[in-house]
């Protein structure tokens, strides 16, 4: 039993990559700053473009929601797909339903030992109010070419051993891996190809002076200097970037994990091992983690836990599911922080030339960061290269700093709405 809040990631992951704390004067091409899917996988396609890359973390690479997320690899965006059409055009709805292939190709190009496997994934449902506009959805990239399917009620419960979902949609296109090492695969294939990554290295300041910018490190005894600057911090945005911080909404995601399952039970629960979310506007996502465990996220308070009682509400929704969980232990709790955007759209902005910003996952945080990442790279490699999606303005949100209250309220509402659909 875990006496803490320690992720079942970081007790079954393989050792960290080494890092430094950079001391004096550097220079590079580009300059990343955030250690996280987004930055790492923009770095490492600069490096094998030829390009000189610095990555800064303040912590340590996959620290936040990279190394601490459900696992989940799932394509697309939020948005259906006719949506993204009108959004953006056919050339961004086909980035976002490659986006699951592009991460387990850049997996297998890189040799990266992250337990990803293309097992699909399963959007359930526990009401049949959602069944209609499910099926929309699944047509809608049936069209396109996906290899998708609906589910009847039966079909379900038999992948997934709950009867408490009544329909869905499997996506054969999606997966799952280990997060932690995934990240830490991504950092050493980074470091490979010749980027050099500092961390613990926060950033104090920025500034761009003729056209470079300059960044100044830690206390000060670093400084880099680059031609380019990328800013991948996401929901870790903070005071250096508060116009961009005030564009989002931080929102923390609880996850549990039992002890491992017997063999009867995992005959039964969830036997195909395809990882499942949940159809609700406030639901949740659960799958098999390492060791056989059953693990099950979910939305948390804004607060940061600080202790197992926090995770009484996912608890009980884990024994929703599956009534004879009540008797298997839990043996890991923890939590990650994600940004949410306010039309639920991954943003990129280029407020200067020569600066690149990428945030707002949503809950799509795997395949989307990891794609959009190289996808930033290749526009910097080659200009002439597209981006998937346009570049809008930084947008604060208005009283910002009362965010967790009205969010609430909004959490809340959502909430009404999943209990009086049938």
């Amino acid at each position: 039993m875990q006496d803490d809040l320690t992720s079942v990631w970081e007790t079954t992951a393989n050792n960290a990559p080494e890092t430094q704390k950079p001391e004096g004067d550097y220079a590079c091409d580009v300059l990343v700053i955030g250690g996280g899917f987004t930055g790492m996988s923009c770095a490492l396609q600069l490096a094998k473009g030829g390009a000189s890359v610095i990555v800064v973390d303040t912590i340590r690479p996959g620290f936040g929601a990279s190394g601490r997320n459900g696992g989940q690899v799932i394509p697309g965006l939020k948005h259906d797909p006719d949506k993204i059409d009108r959004l953006y055009g056919e050339f961004s709805t086909a980035f976002a339903g490659k986006t699951a292939e592009t991460t387990f190709n850049l997996i297998k190009e890189n040799d990266i030992d992250c337990d990803a496997t293309p097992s699909g994934w399963i959007q359930g449902s526990v009401k049949r109010d959602h069944l209609g506009w499910l099926e929309t959805r699944m047509r809608e990239w049936q069209t396109r070419g996906a290899d998708v399917k609906m589910l009847d009620t039966a079909e379900i419960q038999a992948l997934t051993g709950s009867q408490r979902l009544v329909g869905g949609w499997l996506d054969n296109r999606a997966g799952q891996l280990h997060p932690l090492k995934y990240i830490r695969g991504l950092t050493r294939a980074a470091q490979a190809a010749g980027c050099q990554v500092f961390a613990p290295a926060p950033v104090q300041r920025v500034k761009s002076i003729s056209g470079k910018w300059h960044a100044e490190i830690g206390d000060g005894a670093a400084s880099i200097t680059s031609d380019h600057l990328v800013v991948a911090t996401n929901a870790y945005s903070g005071a250096l970037f508060p116009k961009l911080r005030k564009s989002l909404i931080p929102v923390n995601s609880f996850q549990v994990a039992t002890a491992p399952l017997s063999e009867e039970q995992l005959a039964t629960v969830l036997p195909t091992k395809t990882p499942v979310s949940d159809s609700r506007r406030i639901g949740n996502y659960f799958r098999i983690g390492p060791g056989g465990r059953l693990m099950i996220g979910g939305r948390g308070s804004f607060a940061d836990p600080v202790s197992r009682a926090a995770f009484r509400g996912i608890v009980s929704e884990l024994h929703a599911y599956y009534s004879w969980t009540k008797s298997v232990p839990i043996e890991f709790c923890w939590s990650g922080r994600l940004a949410m955007t306010y039309d639920h759209l991954p943003h990129i902005h280029r407020p200067m030339d020569n600066m690149t910003m990428a945030v707002g996952y949503n809950g799509r945080g795997v395949a989307l960061s990891t794609s959009l990442g190289k996808a930033i790279a290749d526009n910097l490699l080659a200009p002439d290269t597209p981006l998937p999606l346009r570049f809008s303005d930084i947008s604060p949100l208005i009283a910002h700093d009362m965010h967790r209250a009205y969010a609430t309220i909004a959490i809340w509402y959502y909430r009404l709405r999943d209990y009086l659909e049938s």
